[in-house]
This record gives C-alpha cells, structure tokens and sequence, in this order.
C-alpha cells in the first residue's frame, strides 16, 4: 500500500479505480483477468507449487476461467492449501472498501446497511480503506461443531443495546466469516465433515445470496470465490454432503503425490527445514533419496491404511530429523560440517511412525517395525536404481561365516569408515561404484547403503541396536529371498 492511493470516494472517482472498467468487477472476473494476464506473460501460475504442471494445473487453470466454485479432492500432504493459498498471487494489489465496513463493502456498490447509510451521510467524504491480496482470503477447517453462526452470523444483543437498535435491524448482526469474505476467497477445507444444516446455509449464499438469521431475512449479494478441499473417499460418500450443495460446485480437481522419486526429492527440498544456523549442511544425495523413497514404500505397504494417504510431510519431518540427528553427532564431536548418514534415518523413526496410519495386521506388528523395513526397502531400491551390477557375494559370505559389524551412529566419519574396513571388500566396492564416493563421509553412505539393501534382501540380519551379522534364513539354510512390493 501506498500513501498515493485515495482516501475518500470523491478521490476514489477521480482516480483509475473509478473507471467504468474497474467498477463492478467480480472477485471470479479479477481472478480470471490476472490469470489471463499471466498465463500471456509465461510466468509461473501458482509459484511454490511442484509436480502440477501436467495434470492439476490445467483443471484449475480451466475452472478459473470459467468463473467456477471448485473442490480439490486428495489425500493429506498433497498441497491443497498451498495452491487454495496461492490464489491469492491473482488478486489485485490493493482493492478499496468503505472503511470500517465488516463485510469489505465495494464504495460504489455496497451490500450492506453500513455501508449504504455511510455513503449517504458522507458522500463524496465517505472514508476509504485499502485491503492487500492476504486480507482478502478467508480460510476455515470444516469440523462438525461448525455453525451457521461462525458461517453466516448471528444477531449481537451487544450491538442493538449500543446503539439503540432492534433486533430486527441489521446493524445488529455480527457476521460470520463468509460475509467477511465478501470480495475475495472463501476456502472451506475438509467439506464433508460440514454439519448438513450449515451445508444448506453455505448452499442458499451461493445460490440465493439469501441469508436468514435467527428468523430474519438479510438479502446479501456476495462475490466469493468459494474454493473447498475433501478426501475422495469422504466426498463420494453418501450422505456426506447435500446434493444441491455438491451440484453447485462448478469443478472437481483430483489432487496427487509425486509421481517421481525426482520431483518429490524437489518438493522435500524446498520445503524442509535442512540449512540450519549454525554448522554447515552438506546433504549426501543417497541419504536424501532413501528418506524420500520411503514415503514411496509406505504408499505400497499393504500394512498402511492407504484410505488415510501417506503424506508428503513425512519425507520433509523425516529429512529434517535427520539432519538434525546429524547435527548433534557433528556438535558433539567438534565436527566442521553436518553430513548425514543412514543411520541418522534410524534414529529419525518417529517422524515416520507419526505420519502413517496402520491397518489390522500392520497394528500387530507396530509402527517401529513397519518403519524400519521402509527404510531397508528404500535402501535397497535406491541401490538398485544406482548401481544394479554389484556384486556383494563376498561381503554376504563374511557374515555367513559367524561375523558381526556394529558401527555407532554416534561415531565419527573416519571411524565409521574404518569400521566398514573390517568388511573385507566393502570399502573397495563402494569406491569403484557408482555411488560417487569422495571422502570417508561419502564412504560411510555408501557402505551403509550396501549393507542396508542386503538386510532387506534377506541376505543380512540388522538388529535395532544397528548391528549387521548373518540373516536368520542363511542360518537355517534357507535362501534369501527379495522383499515384496506392491505392484
């Protein structure tokens, strides 16, 4: 904002805003304007927003231009509120609204008793205020206890004894947040768990602009975008939601997770709090790429409640607490630079078993359990994207023969390191990999992630203290097998 911009109506006249063109514009055509205006300039329609480019990005492009209300329908942790939240970006920089009004009253063309009784006393002098693009975005969690009060309103008998009203009078009602959004964006998140009687209420504004408070009827003309997120399955459920409601809902946009290890690896990137202020951060690529793919088993485990979702969160708690878990080995040993390990996502085990919802047979086994084969599997897919031609049987011959290895995920690099020496041919095929290794850091990555795809092969046991000795199968002599995926 500006000290340029008018402060009275008489100015506002005068000034560009008062222009034919710009009078009576609709939040839904003003949206629609800024997006066309983009969209011809070729810049980034929802900045901050990864991996839509393709599929969700068009259906809204599309539902914005053509002036809809719409609905995004997708499991947690996929960006629905980032992109309902980036709409705001398409909003004109500064609107102006009668000052003092509680419902951002339009100067030439207010809705309410206020503002109507404002413009007539002052005129020209009527008062402007000017509202940036985040003020014009309403947001609200749709939970059963909900009411048509918090939506729409209700009479204030604070307001009538103030000021002398009756209760009929309009002056008397507090507004609930949709009024108060009057202008701009209204996002209801999780709709199905809307009581139906407040659904009806949400329903008769869209449709009527009609809205009827403790018996009394207030006609309300609002311009709203109405923008609304649910989970697939609650949405298609009967009952859950009015059927005049959900017709009234011009598009419905499906949602989704990456759908590369890559572009995940991106979103985790931005998102994740990993450049701490202290010691810096240098962040192995294997370490990243295990982390992230193990929201990618967690989506193929038949032991997760796959209605629930597996959220994109869980790869960005997860990487921050493993380079948190980093951190502290690095303080704790004097160390110049925080590099995490694989060991350090072992220790990050909350942040999985916090994100995922369990069904039946995965509650028997526990979350802890379930996370740690994630991990083994995450290990072992990652090595086997990188570098599929190892060939590991001396070092699985090693353990079979009686031999144990536990390296401390408190332990320096170079102690590590001399550690996985002892693994006769470990290091020596780690270096020659492809696995990129420069330094005793990048060795340890490597030889962990050895280690950690030949336990999820069966081929090695791991122990939740961390130490790698013989599986149980080769023990007994049975051979080792692949662990499952789902297809």
């Amino acid at each position: 904002m500006t000290s340029s911009l008018p402060t009275t109506l008489g100015a506002l006249r005068k000034s560009p805003f008062g222009r034919d063109d710009r009078r009576g514009r609709s939040v839904k055509d003003e949206l629609r304007a800024n997006l066309l205006a983009r969209i011809g300039d070729g810049k980034p329609l929802f900045p901050g927003v990864l991996g839509y480019e393709d599929t969700v990005m068009p259906q809204m492009v599309n539902a914005l231009l053509s002036r809809h209300h719409f609905i995004l329908l997708g499991l947690r942790g996929q960006a629905k509120s980032r992109i309902l939240r980036a709409l705001t970006t398409l909003l004109d920089p500064a609107l102006p609204v009668i000052a003092g009004s509680e419902v951002n009253d339009d100067p030439f063309a207010p809705i309410s008793k206020f503002g109507r009784d404002r413009v007539r006393e002052a005129g020209d002098d009527t008062p402007i205020g000017w509202l940036a693009p985040d003020q014009r975005y309403v947001e609200k969690l749709a939970t059963p206890d909900v009411t048509v009060a918090d939506l729409i309103g209700d009479l204030d008998p604070i307001k009538a004894a103030r000021g002398g009203h009756l209760l009929s009078d309009e002056l008397t009602i507090h507004f609930g947040m949709l009024p108060r959004a009057h202008r701009g964006i209204f996002a209801l998140n999780e709709l199905p768990d809307l009581a139906g009687k407040v659904q009806v209420g949400l329903f008769n504004v869209m449709q009527e602009g009609d809205v009827q408070i403790k018996g009394y009827p207030v006609r309300l003309a609002l311009d709203v975008l109405l923008a609304f997120t649910a989970n697939p399955e609650d949405y298609t459920a009967r009952g859950k939601i009015i059927t005049p409601l959900k017709d009234r809902v011009g598009s419905e946009i499906l949602t989704h997770y990456p759908a590369t290890v890559d572009l995940a690896m991106a979103i985790t990137e931005q998102e994740a709090w990993t450049a701490r202020d202290g010691l810096p951060v240098r962040l192995p690529d294997v370490v990243a790429e295990v982390a992230e793919r193990v929201a990618f088993e967690a989506r193929a485990e038949k032991r997760i409640d796959q209605r629930s979702g597996v959220s994109q969160r869980l790869s960005i708690t997860l990487l921050e607490n493993v380079v948190s878990n980093a951190e502290r080995r690095a303080v704790r040993l004097g160390e110049r630079e925080i590099v995490p390990r694989l060991a350090d996502i072992y220790a990050a085990l909350p942040a999985i078993t916090g994100k995922i919802e369990l069904e039946y047979e995965g509650e028997l086994i526990g979350g802890a359990v379930i996370a740690r084969e994630l991990i083994r599997r995450a290990a072992d897919a990652t090595l086997t994207e990188r570098d599929d031609t190892l060939d590991l049987d001396e070092i699985v011959m090693w353990f079979d023969r009686g031999q144990a290895l536990q390296v401390s995920d408190d332990a320096s690099a170079k102690v590590a390191r001399e550690g996985f020496a002892t693994v006769p041919g470990l290091l020596e095929i780690v270096t020659a990999s492809a696995l990129g290794v420069k330094d005793d850091a990048d060795a340890v990555v490597a030889c962990e992630l050895v280690l950690e795809a030949l336990v999820a092969r069966r081929k090695l046991s791991r122990s939740e203290s961390g130490q790698y000795g013989r599986s149980a199968r080769r023990k007994h002599g049975m051979p080792p097998e692949r662990p499952e995926r789902e297809e």
